[in-house]
């Protein structure tokens, strides 16, 4: 592979999480402030004591520096992302971001403008009381807009941080509690809106109002002098105007980088014919989205996932070196050095690449069928298990006595890989793989894989003598386990869909299983397999097989029957 290329502050995986860490404070920023606007659901006067807490976290110099030093900086590396994005052929949950995120400086500065600016130029007591009576009684229409300025930031924070927890393993386990929040906090926060401007509006109401606190608040020059007004003025054209700038700037960088690109083309040639001219710094994944040719990208471009690589079918060699974000990803999954990410991937040559994940195009699925999923990367322990010699075993039986054997074998299969709570995932023939960690962690798995292997061959045995005088041999179990990072997704057409792994993990247990045929024993496990399922190896003999597609040899454990289940026993 491609040396790395030279990192610096100013890398690309440190703007991103630069612009990561300052949408996270943004968002932090966002859900305190929606969930102050909840307390109104209580009283007004809740409300302004949760706003004094809020105030605090937020109105000190520290504070203020941690939260406009965020704006600023999200902003500025938004409208980068949008200059250096050569097309805007996505998937829609990426436009709705990009065009939600536009949408929010327009709707929020005159805000900004009335509670913030005009409390640090003109001292004016930007409370609920004030703002609410302003937004629901004096003008209503600017109340209307603000709820949809909430409504608009709240969801375009959980865009992005969807995307980014996603690939996370225990993602998909809180993901349903996050969703009723995602949809509680807005809700509450208009709701909260809403009770309090009801609350205001009733002719009740002013008895309670300190009346004096209310007139000194519209006596405040915000409200009476001229020069403040032609100040506030000022800053309002001042924002809005720098906003458009800015937009309009990167606008026109485009287009001129654009014209010039005219002249500047490569071709991207995919194995199945297409060809796609495409501007020189085009990504390959932006290639195949303007060419219309399917091409998985799971994290939306941002390098955080697999899905989108490709294999070189050209001179990969003279190809721009992968940089530090790129390299980390194909090192996780130990890809070979033709295969490249196609979001990272900037030729500066025709370039033949194949992509590695293709989705296929289907007709619309039957109503209730499960959709296919490009699935998420997890560290699991993968099972294989395969009756040994199961062709001379059934040559002279009837196909009604196979089926019995075989739905014996699977349902001890079966209960053992359940019992030491993995799931099985298929059986081919007389085999099995089954898949362990899918939802805890790969030390977990690899206990479960060892204790389900020992109740296999447990059980195989007990099951041989029961059936010993209806089979020529006894039967005997060939098993593989290893463990490493794997796609576990949804696949599959129409109703025949089913959740499975793919990925070199899978494929190296697969040999493994194969090995333990080789070797005349019931086990052979990898060796991290062992280091994550802390069992004594002390006294096992182990080995170093090549594997079809791995460089180095792997280092594996030659277990008998009985020192399984003591392997098993000793990590449970």
């Amino acid at each position: 592979m491609a040396t790395v290329a030279a990192s610096s502050f100013f890398s690309e995986r440190t703007i991103r999480r630069a612009r990561l860490g300052s949408g996270l404070v943004m968002f932090v920023f966002v859900f305190l402030h929606f969930s102050n606007h909840a307390l109104g659901l209580i009283s007004v006067s809740a409300a302004d004591e949760g706003r004094r807490l809020f105030l605090g976290l937020w109105r000190n110099p520290v504070g203020t520096l941690i939260l406009y030093g965020a704006i600023f900086t999200h902003i500025s590396l938004v409208l980068r992302s949008i200059y250096i994005r050569r097309s805007f052929v996505m998937p829609k949950g990426e436009l709705a971001q990009i065009v939600l995120g536009l949408a929010i400086p327009l709707l929020l500065i005159d805000h900004v403008i009335g509670t913030r600016i005009a409390h640090g130029l003109f001292h004016y007591r930007d409370d609920y009381e004030t703002i609410v009576r302003l937004l629901w009684i004096t003008s209503p229409g600017n109340g209307l807009r603000q709820v949809f300025a909430l409504v608009v930031v709240w969801f375009h924070g959980c865009i992005g941080l969807h995307y980014w927890l996603r690939y996370r393993a225990w993602y998909g386990d809180v993901a349903a509690p996050l969703l009723a929040i995602a949809i509680l906090v807005p809700v509450l926060a208009v709701l909260g809106f809403i009770e309090m401007g009801r609350t205001i509006a009733e002719p009740a109401y002013e008895g309670v109002v300190d009346t004096y606190r209310y007139e000194a608040n519209l006596n405040t020059r915000y409200y009476t002098d001229p020069a403040a007004q032609a100040q506030v003025a000022m800053i309002r054209a001042g924002l809005y105007g720098s906003f458009a700038s800015a937009l309009l700037l990167v606008i026109g960088a485009r287009a001129r980088r654009r014209w010039k690109e005219r002249v500047d083309q490569i071709t991207v040639h995919y194995q199945s014919g297409e060809s796609i001219r495409v501007p020189r710094g085009f990504t390959v994944l932006e290639a195949s989205r303007l060419g219309g040719v399917p091409h998985y990208s799971v994290c939306g471009g941002k390098g955080q996932c697999s899905t989108c690589r490709v294999q070189v079918l050209s001179d990969y060699e003279h190809l721009p070196p992968p940089d530090k974000l790129e390299l980390s990803t194909l090192r996780r999954i130990n890809a070979a050095s033709d295969v490249r990410l196609a979001c990272q991937l900037h030729p500066v040559a025709d370039i033949t690449v194949v992509p590695l994940l293709i989705p296929a195009t289907e007709t619309t699925p039957p109503a209730n069928s499960q959709e296919t999923s490009p699935g998420r990367e997890r560290e699991i322990a993968v099972l294989f298990c395969d009756i040994r010699n199961f062709t001379t075993l059934t040559e002279t039986r009837l196909p009604f006595d196979i089926v019995f054997l075989l739905n014996r074998y699977f349902a001890l299969v079966g209960n053992a890989v359940e019992k030491a709570g993995g799931r099985i995932d298929k059986f081919i023939g007389d085999g099995a793989m089954a898949l362990f960690g899918i939802g805890n962690s790969p030390e977990e798995a690899c206990r479960q894989a060892l204790s389900a292997a020992a109740a296999i061959a447990r059980d195989i045995e007990k099951l041989s003598a029961e059936l010993s005088d209806e089979l020529a041999l006894p039967l005997r179990i060939a098993i593989g386990i290893h463990t490493g990072p794997a796609v576990v997704g949804t696949l599959g057409y129409g109703r025949v869909r089913s959740t499975t792994a793919i990925g070199d993990t899978v494929n190296v247990a697969s040999r493994l299983e194969t090995a333990a045929k080789e070797f005349d024993v019931a086990l052979v496990i990898s060796e991290p397999v062992a280091a994550l399922a802390g069992a004594d190896m002390e006294g096992v003999e182990s080995r170093e097989i090549s594997v079809r597609g791995r460089a180095l040899p792997l280092k594996v454990y030659v277990i008998s029957r009985d020192k399984a289940v003591e392997l098993a026993e000793g990590t449970g």
